[in-house]
């Protein structure tokens, strides 16, 4: 007889939404898909200047002036829904931690964690085991 390996695949931690913010996680969703990429002024002329977002100034600046033909600028219309603001695309509340002891004051039905860029190996592997004893849901486990 063939010994049978047992799966220990986990389902990843699910959070309580009310159905306000599963609507407004929709919603932000789809104004995401149609938000436009914003790109610096004449990003497109001069490869030293990036196209990393920068306020266009200068009096005779097109692109501050929107006119029509220019690219799209930053402004507050393409702003997604107040409640769904700060939220992870899972539903859950972002929390960063950098050792085992951030982990008590992260409550496991609306909060997640995400591991800080500077931990090592050794505390990382400790955050996880401790996040998976008290059902806390690791945003960047293999990071």
């Amino acid at each position: 007889m063939a010994k049978k390996k047992q799966d220990k695949s986990l389902m990843k931690q699910k959070p309580e939404l009310s159905d306000e913010i599963k609507e407004a996680l929709k919603l932000r969703e789809i104004k995401n898909r149609k938000r436009p990429e914003f790109h610096r002024q004449e990003w497109f002329r001069f490869k030293r200047l990036g196209d990393a977002w920068r306020k266009p100034r200068g009096l005779h600046s097109k692109m501050r002036k929107n006119a029509g033909y220019r690219p799209a600028k930053v402004s507050i219309g393409y702003r997604g829904p107040k409640k769904a603001r700060g939220l992870h695309p899972s539903g859950f509340e972002e929390v960063l931690v950098y050792n085992p002891a951030d982990l008590d004051n992260v409550d496991p039905k609306t909060q997640a964690v995400r591991i800080g860029h500077s931990v090592g190996f050794r505390k990382r592997m400790l955050i996880m085991e401790k996040a998976e004893k008290l059902g806390i849901r690791v945003l960047n486990k293999g990071a």
